[in-house]
């Protein structure tokens, strides 16, 4: 009969112990392509800055160029799609500084567009954000012309032109209303030239025609009040100028 070996207590757990402090294989390097397909999961739930973290790494892998310029297209959708519109404006200006001539720069110039036009602040503060957004939708137009959102860049161009002139219009308004009527006179006469279909013109004429008067350009002030009566019959601005043409002739 052969005799069972027991191990003493001592040797079996020293053996055990080796075997736990045995180095662990370091885990693979993640390629970009994984990086890409986490992205992608992450977007669909909506985790847009989980997202654009996995596609930052796609990007700065430098893998391949057809993978980077995926990653940049998608890192600029997921923050325009999180409402952060600098982050997604300055994404898109990127990508058409480094491809100018990509397939997808139609998109890019829309959601360019779109990103500023969203970051439109209110007539009396910075218009900035409204002229980049103009000059973004009437490069799309010109270089694109056929472009299926035509018209709907159109409206968004007289959008950014309607708020323009009101800004205009804030500041002329300003400037008569603390006497610098030779300022409001400059102010309004260029409003109407850069934008002479704008909406509220009614009211331009008349504070138009009121700084002429204080400034004593009296024969400028009758067409300009003329104008009004003739193409605004119905706004609440004419019967404020008839009286003010009744005191002054």
């Amino acid at each position: 009969m052969r005799k069972k070996i027991i191990l003493p207590v001592t040797l079996l757990l020293l053996s055990l112990g080796v075997l736990a402090c045995a180095p662990k294989q370091p885990a693979a390097p993640r390629t970009a392509e994984q990086y890409l397909r986490e992205g992608e999961d992450f977007f669909e739930r909506r985790l847009y800055d989980r997202a654009i973290e996995s596609w930052q790494k796609v990007r700065d892998s430098y893998y391949s160029p057809e993978l980077n310029v995926i990653a940049e297209l998608k890192i600029a959708e997921a923050y325009f799609l999180a409402e952060r519109y600098v982050e997604a404006a300055t994404a898109y200006e990127d990508f058409l500084r480094q491809h100018p001539d990509h397939a997808r720069t139609p998109d890019v110039l829309y959601h360019l567009g779109l990103s500023y036009y969203r970051q439109m602040l209110s007539i009396d503060r910075d218009q900035t954000a409204t002229q980049n957004a103009l000059a973004t939708f009437e490069l799309l137009t010109t270089k694109y012309p056929n472009d299926p959102r035509r018209e709907e860049v159109g409206f968004l161009m007289q959008r950014c032109r309607d708020h323009l002139a009101a800004s205009e219009l804030y500041v002329g308004r300003f400037y008569f209303r603390t006497g610098q009527y030779e300022a409001a006179v400059r102010r309004l006469e260029r409003l109407f030239v850069k934008y002479p279909n704008f909406f509220e013109r009614d009211e331009a004429y008349f504070y138009l025609g009121r700084a002429y008067l204080e400034t004593n350009q009296r024969e400028q002030a009758v067409n300009t009040f003329n104008t009004l009566f003739r193409e605004f019959p119905q706004s609440q601005f004419v019967p404020r100028a008839q009286r003010i043409i009744a005191r002054a002739y």
